[in-house]
């Protein structure tokens, strides 16, 4: 076993109950599964990617990973070598992943935020031989280029080519023009390792996840067919990273998987997402419950835009809440179906989708495929309406790259992989969100959920973003903390905020002190990085503003 990998003992039991896992070969390649068996049926002249006015068909997508890929073969890319990818969602970056693929390398999509000291380390942690970066997102990368120990090609996707060649780099137009069309897909085993994504670091450094080549093909084969129900008909769209699960299963395996196209957009602006539904007839749409908040602000858009293209609306990463799924479905006619995956287990296994039945305020049920239950500290499972630890088992599991600690406290005894959350779940197996156990409360004996506090706060018509953690009190133990951001042209003050909570959450769910702030940290898919806010934080303090029961 590959030392980047922990002993096999330490990886979680898989299930494979869907018939669809028993049809794969023992080896494969992705890439020739998801672009070349489409061409090779008749289908090549569909379209495959829309971006803005572009539209790549499977022909003009296939044939341009495969060039691309016979360039990198002759830089000397091979079997199992790892490339990064720092780029916006643009149609380069998935003609990237499918030559990367196609060579039997590994891709290793990175975040846009990340800062040199995050890209050196994912760099030199993945022992990454190549990376492909945009012109836009290039910096940090110039700025991190000394601490790579290697990477030996660095390759730019846009901007002037003489000046990228003049600074050692690579121009990716250059490369895409020289390569071969065609090229023999490398074949893989299931349990290779064809993915490695990295943590947002939400709490803490980066993390790598690793991905075997199987599922590229699990994902769509359970959540697309049965939760989505992907047909060739679709377009799937929305603005999550290709760097995260959420991104990567949504554009750049489900749509493949069934002949479908994949609409991309390069940076989630409300006014452009709504262009871009109605521009490429969106009907799939996935985005986190802030991007959903966020179209809701844009005054008249039931009026302005042309929705009738969606079928589906879904999304994950954070709580939805039941205010923003009313207010949906209200001003737009559709249901906002929540769901919860991780990166760690590559996409998402509970859902609303799956019923077409949603509960507001509930992030669903199993996804086919997955079995989901709640336990308490002692590994038993609870009953329905107890908060406990959230497991899942299936057929993708939580595989830390280089990190036996970390893996080790993933996995339960029995095998089951360990979500970080506080959950319960009710009598009819649909499963509702407590916290992130790193972000839970515990005041005066309690354990406090920051979302519901949150939720409060941001029916509030004042309030336009909030965010909830915890903080060291000398009485309680710890006390809630909120920091709230006004609508534009609004104020407030933390007594008016306070009062407004009193009679809607229990007494000791009150949060203790509140700053009013004008803008919150957050990851591209719009999850809180209560760790940012935590370490504005000293270790002890004594709360600036209490309320009348405190």
């Amino acid at each position: 076993m590959a030392d980047y990998l922990p002993p096999r003992e330490l990886w979680p039991k898989r299930v494979y109950t869907l018939p669809e896992f028993a049809t794969y070969a023992e080896r494969f390649n992705p890439t020739e599964e998801l672009l070349d068996k489409t061409v090779a049926a008749g289908r090549g002249d569909r379209t495959a990617v829309l971006f803005e006015d572009q539209r790549l068909t499977y022909n003009q997508l296939l044939t341009q990973a495969n060039k691309f890929a016979n360039a990198l073969r002759d830089l000397g890319v091979k079997e199992g070598d790892r490339l990064i990818l720092r780029t916006p969602n643009i149609p380069p970056a998935l003609v990237a992943n499918f030559a990367i693929l196609k060579l039997g390398a590994v891709c290793t999509p990175t975040s846009p935020l990340f800062s040199r000291t995050e890209i050196a380390h994912v760099a030199n942690d993945s022992e990454a031989v190549a990376i492909v970066v945009s012109s836009a997102l290039l910096g940090e990368v110039e700025a991190a280029r000394d601490s790579f120990q290697t990477v030996k090609h660095i390759i730019v996707v846009g901007g002037d080519v003489v000046e990228v060649k003049a600074k050692g780099f690579l121009a990716y137009a250059e490369l895409l023009q020289s390569g071969d069309p065609n090229l023999d897909p490398v074949l893989r085993t299931r349990e290779d390792v064809g993915l490695l994504l990295y943590t947002s670091g939400t709490t803490g450094r980066p993390k790598g996840t690793v991905h075997f080549v199987e599922e590229l093909l699990i994902v769509p084969d359970s959540f697309g067919k049965y939760g989505w129900r992907v047909t060739e008909n679709d377009v799937i769209g929305g603005s999550a990273p290709l760097a995260f699960g959420a991104g990567y299963s949504s554009y750049a395996t489900v749509p493949f998987r069934f002949g479908a196209a994949a609409s991309l957009i390069a940076k989630f602006e409300p006014e452009k997402m709504f262009d871009t539904i109605q521009k490429h007839r969106i009907s799939v749409l996935t985005l986190a419950p802030t991007a959903y908040r966020k179209m809701l602000q844009v005054p008249d858009a039931e009026k302005k835009y042309q929705l009738n293209s969606l079928r589906l609306c879904t999304g994950g990463g954070e709580s939805l809440t039941a205010p923003t799924y009313r207010a949906w479905k209200e001003k737009f006619g559709l249901e906002i179906f929540e769901g919860l995956g991780t990166t760690e287990m590559m996409y998402v296994f509970a859902s609303n989708v799956v019923s077409r039945k949603a509960k507001a305020g509930s992030f669903g049920q199993a996804v086919p495929g997955y079995e989901l239950k709640v336990i308490d500290e002692d590994g038993k499972e609870t009953k329905a309406g107890t908060i406990g630890h959230f497991v899942a088992r299936g057929p993708t599991g939580t595989i830390y790259w280089r990190d036996l600690d970390k893996q080790r406290h993933a996995i339960t005894p029995d095998g089951w992989n360990r979500a970080g959350d506080y959950v319960s779940v009710d009598e009819d197996g649909y499963f509702w969100f407590v916290s992130r156990e790193d972000d839970i409360i515990k005041s005066s004996g309690y354990r406090i959920g920051p979302e519901e506090i949150e939720v409060t706060l941001a029916t509030h018509p004042a309030v336009a973003d909030v965010g909830v953690i915890g903080v060291p009190d000398e009485v309680r133990g710890q006390i809630a903390k909120a920091f709230v951001v006004p609508k534009p042209g609004q104020s407030l003050s933390s007594e008016e905020l306070i009062a407004f909570c009193k009679g809607k959450i229990a007494t000791y769910k009150l949060p203790r002190e509140i700053v009013i702030v004008s803008e919150l940290p957050r990851t591209p898919t719009g999850k809180l990085l209560r760790r940012v806010l935590k370490q504005k934080e000293p270790a002890t303090q004594q709360p600036a503003v209490r309320t009348a029961t405190g």
